[in-house]
């Protein structure tokens, strides 16, 4: 008797995110005609309707601030027309920095999604946690790798292209 392979089980957590991550990706798609590495990243309102987006900038405005999250966030208070964006999740196509993951935790965002791990910068568990540190208080739940291939070769692309 020959038994089937069993079927891959589809990550629940993960899954639901692929197609907000899909659209970060195209967000960050944008950054690189600017000299700026493509990271792109999504707010999501509570209703899953996009109220945010931003891609880096750092290059194209000569600001160190403008990160891909922040500009995302920024955006989505203006929709929302406070700081608090609570019910509300970032998708990100890299593992943020310290400086967005404490403006992720002081905008109150419920959750954070994201791609790529960064193991040189990322403060969502990789050099530090500081999003989940248990001495702030407002923690938002973290769901790491997210299509994080895809977002890995969209970085490795672009540096691959700045060492030619």
């Amino acid at each position: 008797m020959t038994r089937l392979p069993a079927p891959t089980r589809l990550d629940p957590v993960r899954t639901r995110w692929e197609p907000a991550m899909r659209l970060a990706l195209a967000e960050a798609a944008l950054a690189p005609a600017t000299g700026d590495v493509p990271v792109g990243a999504l707010v999501l309102a509570p209703d899953g309707a996009i109220i945010g987006r931003g891609h880096n900038e750092r290059e194209a405005v000569g600001d160190p601030t403008a990160h891909a999250e922040i500009l995302a966030i920024r955006e989505a208070a203006k929709v929302v027309g406070e700081w608090r964006l609570s019910g509300c999740t970032l998708v990100v196509t890299l593992e943020p920095c310290t400086m967005c993951a404490g403006a992720i935790v002081l905008s109150r965002l419920d959750r954070v999604v994201y791609g790529a791990l960064e193991p040189k910068t990322g403060a969502a568990g990789s050099l530090w946690d500081v999003i989940r540190d248990r001495r702030l208080n407002h923690r938002p739940e973290v769901v790491s790798e997210v299509l994080a291939a895809d977002c890995t070769t969209q970085l490795h692309a672009f540096f691959d292209g700045h060492r030619e």
